[in-house]
């Protein structure tokens, strides 16, 4: 099975009904909601339910955590529903701190988002700590070197990973064909199925710099949109999906997913709330065929580096490439480059690709 081409349509509505997509059509979810008891993200909340903002005007901390998180919940339900038999859900989710009424103390949103996702059947799978770098000095909370009253530092994000139901299975031999080329090189694996991610730096972010935007509300929309590392996304879609898959985010943003998804040579659909979004996309589109041929050549160098450090020989190739790999499971990775990306209409992508 050769992926010739895939779609990517956008949806700027709410996402908390996913009515567009139909039942158990899409295999993968990878997105980063707002979080709740994140000051940025009051006003969002507080737009989707004015009873938010009398909460928060209150300082009423733990009711309003729980009403944010009850919206966020109308979304989780509707992945539930559009997600295939044995389709994975990976959802980026960071921890709020925040002093309420002179109190500080931690809300933690990755925990009360793992909760309702295992009340609604999902299985939880490992999950993953993003560790990202802060070189900031002022960085600590607190009262410094005096005890009890320093907090530690919140450096790290986590990688919700859920499964629908039971193990996806490939029972046809184009399926089973389609699976063997989408593979991994074996030091990919090693370092992406750690349990902490810290290398997430690099090739990747430039879709998601402001100063590449050329303006100044773009840098806005950006902060506005919580956007996580390309690379992350990137990395997320070849670990749980194969070629030709639908990725689903329903919280896209500045379309971190999308992109991610179409250098995969994965489908995708995303819906955003904010139509403000919709010219941030479309500038960066242009980019992302450059950033296909960057990835691949990056992947292709690192594992030939990786190769000539290896002291044991290796006893495969890949059958396309003709290089050296460890596993009878790398030898028929194929990689195939972005030819164009075409804009159907304002809102929607086709990307078709060469090898």
């Amino acid at each position: 099975m050769n992926t010739n081409s895939t779609t990517h349509q956008i949806y700027f509505s709410d996402a908390r009904n996913l009515g567009k997509i139909e039942d158990e059509s899409i295999h993968l979810i990878v997105t980063s909601p707002p979080y709740p008891m994140i000051e940025m993200w009051d006003e969002v909340f507080g737009e989707i339910n004015p009873k938010i903002r009398k909460l928060l005007s209150k300082d009423a901390g733990a009711e309003a955590f729980e009403c944010m998180h009850q919206e966020l919940d109308k979304v989780w339900k509707e992945t539930e529903r559009v997600l295939i038999p044995g389709g994975m859900l990976c959802i980026n989710a960071g921890d709020a701190t925040r002093s309420i009424a002179g109190n500080f103390q931690l809300f933690s949103n990755h925990a009360r988002i793992l909760q309702q996702c295992l009340s609604l059947g999902f299985q939880n799978l490992p999950n993953i700590l993003w560790r990202k770098p802060t070189n900031s000095p002022t960085k600590f909370m607190g009262s410094g070197m005096l005890p009890p009253g320093a907090y530690v530092t919140l450096e790290h994000e986590y990688i919700l990973v859920f499964r629908k139901g039971k193990k996806r299975e490939f029972r046809a031999e184009e399926e089973k064909q389609n699976r063997r080329e989408s593979a991994f090189f074996w030091e990919e694996r090693n370092r992406w199925f750690s349990d902490v991610w810290v290398d997430l730096k690099g090739i990747g972010q430039e879709l998601n710099d402001p100063v590449r935007s050329r303006a100044t509300d773009r840098k806005q929309l950006r902060k506005r949109s919580g956007a996580f590392s390309f690379k992350l996304a990137y990395r997320l879609i070849n670990m749980f999906s194969v070629k030709g898959d639908t990725v689903l985010d329903p919280f896209l943003g500045t379309g971190t997913t999308m992109f991610s998804a179409m250098v995969a040579e994965r489908n995708s659909i995303g819906y955003e709330i904010d139509p403000e979004f919709r010219t941030h996309i479309e500038g960066q589109v242009s980019d992302v065929k450059e950033l296909s041929n960057q990835i691949i050549a990056k992947r292709f160098h690192d594992h030939l580096e990786f190769v000539s450090q290896r002291e044991k020989p290796m006893k495969y190739r890949n059958k396309w490439y003709s290089i050296p790999v460890v596993s009878r499971q790398e030898t028929e990775i194929k990689f195939q480059k972005i030819k164009s990306i075409q804009s159907v209409d304002s809102s929607k992508y086709l990307v078709e690709y060469i090898f």
